[in-house]
């Protein structure tokens, strides 16, 4: 079992000799470990069961940081850092060579962001090292948005968790690339596309990829609940033995043929930025519901933090 406290001197502690920490952020909850050290970061991927060939997000106190260990940033990129950072933006940018390939699974690119969020901010200028942090949950599971998800899931191969609360965004950062100084949204997430679009204009959207990802978090398959779940419209109705073995994830209205006991509304306001927030606490409760067995669910207005609600609900009921 982890320690679940916000002793920002004992995390410290614990990365400075190459162990990892449960860490949180306006997005979702992170498994830190330092991005220098070569030891701790492949513990990162043994402990999330993460494969290889996925990058990680490196995480660092600002601007000046991030420098450190990129190449150059764009123009581009220095408007979108001085407008969402900190904020759930990753920058993905030509890596310096201070940065192992572990990190950016060979790639020569690495993802970094400056994460809004008191604690994990103060532990990131407490530390002279950046921190490597995927979320916080077993590859390809729903991602943690409180420290107690992060406990049930990776408690017994974690010392400690920082207790930040609820994370405020509950979706992954978006992130950017600029080959040729060009912004290409190449993971939806908790900034919208609207919002990037009215400081660089005009962006492209990657699609996901199979194996050997551009990018952390592109997988097709992904974000899942260990219980079968379908999307609305392909589910056969007529083949329900049971009705209460049926949940459901929906945005604001209840299903009238379901036990609403069994159902988990986004918004009821039909407010994105909450759906969003509670997207994954929506998906593990019905995922631990002892009755429910397949979960159906259905997409969201496809604007704002919609897109990046869907892209997740999309990759949730993708087949492996």
């Amino acid at each position: 079992m982890a320690e679940i406290g916000q002793d920002i001197a004992q995390a410290k502690a614990i990365l400075s000799k190459g162990g990892l920490v449960g860490i949180p952020t306006e997005t979702v909850y992170g498994l830190a470990g330092n991005a220098l050290n070569d030891r701790a970061v492949t513990s990162i991927f043994q402990v999330k069961n993460r494969p290889s060939f996925d990058p990680l997000i490196v995480h660092v106190a600002d601007m000046n940081a991030a420098a450190s260990f990129v190449q150059e940033i764009p123009e581009p990129a220095k408007r979108l850092a001085d407008a969402f950072w900190p904020g759930p933006l990753t920058l993905l940018l030509k890596k310096k060579s201070n940065i192992s390939d572990l990190v950016t699974s060979g790639l020569d690119t690495v993802a970094v962001r400056v994460p809004e969020h008191a604690l994990t901010r103060q532990l990131l200028t407490n530390l002279n090292f950046p921190l490597a942090a995927p979320s916080a949950n077993p590859f390809g599971y729903v991602s943690p948005t409180k420290a107690e998800h992060v406990e049930a899931q990776l408690g017994s191969r974690l010392e400690y968790i920082l207790d930040g609360g609820a994370c405020q965004v509950g979706l992954e950062s978006t992130i950017i690339s600029f080959a040729h100084d060009q912004p290409k949204v190449m993971r939806l997430g908790g900034l919208s596309v609207e919002a990037i679009e009215k400081v660089v204009g005009p962006v492209e959207i990657a699609n996901h990829s199979s194996s050997k990802p551009a990018a952390p978090g592109m997988l097709k398959s992904h974000y899942a609940p260990k219980k079968s779940i379908v999307l609305k419209s392909d589910f056969d109705r007529s083949s329900i033995e049971n009705i209460n073995e049926i949940g459901a994830l929906l945005y604001n209205q209840y299903d009238e043929y379901l036990p609403k006991r069994n159902q988990f509304l986004l918004s009821e306001n039909s407010d994105l930025n909450e759906a969003a927030a509670r997207l994954f606490l929506g998906l593990r409760t019905l995922d631990q519901h002892e009755n429910i067995n397949t979960i159906i669910t259905d997409f969201v207005p496809n604007e704002g933090l919609g897109r990046a609600i869907n892209d997740r609900i999309k990759r949730a009921t993708a087949k492996s």
